[in-house]
């Protein structure tokens, strides 16, 4: 039998800084298409900025910083502006800096081009005061790092659920529960504790779209990621760092409602998921040990945490950031600015028409098409030339765990197919790194279904295929 328990382990120096972010009264909140309302009427809970600086524990040269944003997403010129604006106040590289999303559809869409609509002049300097508010942080975390022990652990949540639903009474896809369909229920946490064992911050990893609030909704919230972290805080005393896994096709069993109490329930249950995952980690640095057996009633098998073998410390102290792209094919059919545009007056007109007959319904759904062809726009707008796409990966190794940071939004299979071909390797997939930006990354099976994944998606079939390929090469050779 097993007489050893190990437990993936990073040592490194760390800090966790955060700031409120939330926007001010009257923001431009319309998110959804088919939203009715243009301005958020309140807040649900604050949005938060939540910082993680992390380095080697051999040098103090330099270090890593992960920005977690309580934003669904920021459009390539905006994440670009907003990361210059936070490497010049922090006064560190490009090269050092991971911005990431918890991609709550609550906060409202951070689209400078929409200042014509209410609340969307404040959208521009909120952006600016973002970039500040975000430098000064980086600058603190990195200012604040001390030697730290990072311990992982895996449990189950099972709020989440498929979300790529064949509705067979109208014929047609819809985004909503597919209860039979599969989805990863992995949780990932990651307890940051310094040399006195005292909790610096943690790290929860799972993958569902934070959806629970939908077009009916008009307050700012973080959805499920608020009450989550919440639940976590109260738990362990220091503030909690929430990661996005990869989720295309994944959605909150229970979503797409306007009650903020339900967010709040999928919060609380991924939260308590969370905190028995970090009530099960062992002591900083320690194993449990087989002792051997204990003659009572019956013969007993005794084990006790005991220090780590002092081998492992050289795989503990491992740190190294490797960033790369991996250039994938545009889709074929990809579509002409001209007829993009073309085809939103049209709806503009239909729009205008229904308006003036009175039909609401007809209306709303003509706003909602208006919507999808302008984020379709924006996309090609702002999408590199040439035939294939530089799709951005940064491989982020802290001790015996890799922290695999991917950009736009792959389905769940891209976390699964990785774990499954590198079992012996702890792996945290976190998606929107640095923005939207392509899209989504459907399998190469879901292309011509007209799944919405399908239609918006913006690179050929198969590239997430290639994506994993390309991924699992590269941890190879980190290996």
């Amino acid at each position: 039998m097993k007489q050893r328990i190990t437990t993936p382990t990073g040592c490194c120096r760390a800090a966790v800084k955060r700031a409120d972010i939330t926007p001010p009264a009257g923001f431009y909140h319309r998110m959804w298409g088919a939203a009715t309302h243009e301005q958020a009427t309140g807040v649900h809970r604050p949005l938060f900025a939540t910082v993680l600086a992390v380095g080697s524990m051999e040098t103090s040269q330099s270090h890593v910083v992960i920005v977690a944003l309580d934003h669904c997403l920021l459009f390539a010129r905006e994440c670009a502006e907003f990361r210059r604006a936070v490497c010049t106040i922090a006064g560190i590289t490009d090269e050092q800096l991971l911005v990431t999303f918890s991609h709550t559809h609550a906060a409202g869409l951070l689209d400078p081009s929409r200042h014509d609509r209410p609340g969307g002049g404040l959208i521009a300097p909120y952006l600016t005061q973002l970039g500040e508010t975000v430098g000064r942080l980086v600058l603190e975390a990195g200012q604040a790092m001390v030697p730290a022990t990072m311990t992982y652990g895996f449990g189950i949540c099972s709020m989440a659920a498929h979300r790529d639903a064949w509705d067979t009474e109208r014929q047609q896809w819809v985004c909503g529960l597919n209860d039979s369909g599969p989805v990863d229920s992995t949780v990932v946490v990651v307890r940051i504790n310094d040399t006195q064992n005292r909790p610096l911050g943690s790290v929860v990893n799972y993958g569902c779209h934070p959806t629970t609030l939908a077009w009916a909704n008009t307050l700012i919230s973080p959805d499920y990621p608020g009450a989550m972290r919440e639940i976590v805080e109260t738990a362990t005393g220091a503030p909690c760092l929430f990661l996005l896994g990869a989720c295309g096709d994944v959605g909150p069993r229970v979503g797409l409602v306007g009650d903020v109490s339900v967010a709040d329930q999928n919060g609380r249950q991924l939260g308590h998921a969370a905190v028995a995952v970090w009530e099960g980690l062992p002591p900083s640095q320690h194993d449990y040990v087989y002792r051997g057996p204990v003659i009572s009633g019956a013969t007993l098998g005794e084990w006790n945490y005991v220090a780590a073998e002092p081998e492992r410390a050289a795989a503990w102290k491992q740190f190294q950031l490797q960033r790369f792209a991996v250039p994938l094919p545009y889709r074929a059919d990809r579509p002409a600015l001209a007829d993009l545009h073309t085809e939103r007056d049209a709806c503009e007109l239909a729009k205008q028409q229904a308006i003036a007959a009175g039909d609401t319904a007809a209306a709303r759904d003509q706003h909602a098409l208006i919507e999808r062809l302008s984020r379709a726009i924006t996309r090609w707008e702002g999408c590199p030339p040439g035939e294939r796409f530089p799709y951005q990966v940064a491989l982020l190794r802290i001790g015996e765990a890799v922290w695999v940071f991917v950009e736009s939004e792959p389905y769940q299979w891209l976390q699964t197919e990785l774990r499954r071909r590198f079992p012996q390797l702890t792996l945290i997939i976190v998606v929107l790194f640095d923005g939207w930006r392509c899209s989504y990354l459907p399998r190469t099976e879901d292309y011509g279904s007209g799944v919405y994944p399908d239609v918006v998606s913006m690179l050929a079939k198969g590239c997430l295929e290639q994506l994993v390929d390309a991924i699992s090469e590269e941890l190879s050779r980190l290996l």
